[in-house]
């Protein structure tokens, strides 16, 4: 069975703590303290795995707990580090923490690996805690304590055609028709239950089509398998609308392309700015004469902007001519490919109430510290654009600005957070 959705229950291990001991040998009565470092604990990572295609493992085991650090030994041995507990998932998956719903990592384009949460760092032996006053110390600093977290996994296929439609138009058979894929293919309602992936081999540049199973009215809401096949169309970047031209089923496709739009919008307002064609499927059964259905669809979408092609899934008819459209389409679309943004960092939200301070350091200079904010600046790489964005987010959402203003910050003014410096705009 296709999986495209798994919640999971991952957690780190915790760092081995430090060893209390002394050194006790043979002539030496004041050896002093040799209790070592305990060790670190395993992070879980996600990695892409490019041979899978599904999330099915995650359905089996839902639990995921990687080894502690070991403790500190006598004669100052650090305690080993734990081994990394390694997800492998297929690329295209979208990590949400299924609290918040925020988007931890999205393991597609160059992403293809994510430390997700860190091991806890091992605790410190009795050997580090000498002072001139204190020549016998007898503690030792405990393991940093491991993370949990409960994550929903959300596989959005990677595709740049998305071919949408009510059940029973023709998706599967043109899709067989213009790829090497070979769908399920029989005259009933939802014979496709997972998205079925095609590459168009053409002249130029080829490119990727998904067959996104049968949408109904309500999907977007979830009714029937709504958010499961709705979320395949997240990524892709033109839209073939196929409709029964031939009304063989009694549906008036232009009440069907309203209907289907009304359900992405609602879904996904953005989905609606992607570029679209409409495949106007089954013309050799259309047999009325006084009324040639096509033209009517034409009436109803070409004015918006958006082509409509007569065809024919089975003969083959149009076909050519609705391909070399979309890949028209295609050349002329932003190549940047969507990759869904980082909303949220374990470390630094699990710290959502640790305490930051916000001081006026001389004329128009303001300085920010506190330990979430420390633990910010070491998971967000600043010289990127998406970086920064999600920093800005963060000073937003954490209020920090909203101190910065209260403290009387105006336009142009320094702020320092640690190493960093940056002036201040609305």
């Amino acid at each position: 069975m296709f999986a495209d959705s798994a919640k999971i229950f991952i957690k780190s291990g915790k760092g081995g703590d430090g060893h209390v001991s002394f050194r006790r040998e043979l002539y030496v009565p004041n050896g002093g303290p040799d209790g070592g470092d305990g060790g670190r604990g395993g992070d879980i990572i996600f990695e892409v795995d490019e041979g899978l295609n599904t999330l099915g493992d995650f359905r089996h085991k839902r639990k995921y707990v990687a080894q502690s650090g070991e403790e500190g030994g006598k004669r100052r041995c650090h305690g080993a580090d734990a081994d990394d507990l390694i997800l492998k998932v297929p690329e295209g998956t979208v990590i949400r923490d299924e609290e918040t719903g925020k988007v931890i990592a999205d393991m597609s384009g160059e992403n293809r690996r994510e430390v997700v949460l860190k091991g806890g760092r091992g605790g410190k032996g009795n050997m580090n805690y000498v002072t001139p006053t204190m020549q016998a110390p007898k503690y030792a600093q405990p393991g940093q304590p491991s993370r949990e977290l409960w994550v929903r996994l959300e596989l959005k296929v990677i595709a740049d055609v998305g071919l949408v439609g009510f059940p029973n138009v023709g998706k599967s058979t043109l899709l067989s028709r213009v790829t090497n894929a070979r769908p399920k293919i029989a005259n009933y309602h939802f014979t496709t239950l997972s998205p079925n992936l095609g590459v168009v081999d053409m002249e130029g540049a080829g490119f990727v089509i998904a067959d996104i199973p049968g949408l109904i009215e309500g999907a977007s809401e979830g009714v029937g398998l709504g958010h499961d096949f709705l979320r395949h169309i997240e990524r892709t970047k033109v839209l073939i609308h196929m409709v029964d031209a031939a009304g063989t089923e009694g549906r008036d496709p232009v009440e069907d392309i309203r209907k289907i739009n009304a359900e992405l919008e609602a879904y996904n307002p953005e989905l609606l700015s992607r570029p679209q064609v409409i495949a106007a499927n089954k013309i050799d059964a259309v047999y009325a004469e006084d009324e040639d259905p096509v033209q009517r669809i034409r009436e109803a979408f070409e004015p918006e902007g958006i082509p409509v092609f007569a065809i024919s899934a089975v003969s083959g008819q149009g076909v050519k001519e609705l391909l070399y459209k979309v890949q028209e389409l295609l050349k002329n679309f932003d190549e940047k490919p969507v990759i869904f943004e980082k909303e949220y960092v374990p470390e630094i939200d699990e710290g959502a109430n640790l305490p930051f301070t916000v001081e006026k350091a001389g004329e128009g200079v303001y300085t920010v510290e506190g330990p979430r904010v420390d633990r910010m600046l070491g998971y967000t790489n600043l010289e990127s654009e998406k970086g920064f964005a999600f920093f800005q987010r963060f000073l937003k959402e954490s209020g920090i600005l909203a101190e910065l203003e209260k403290a009387g910050i105006q336009e142009g003014d320094t702020v320092k957070i640690y190493e960093l410096e940056f002036d201040y705009y609305k």
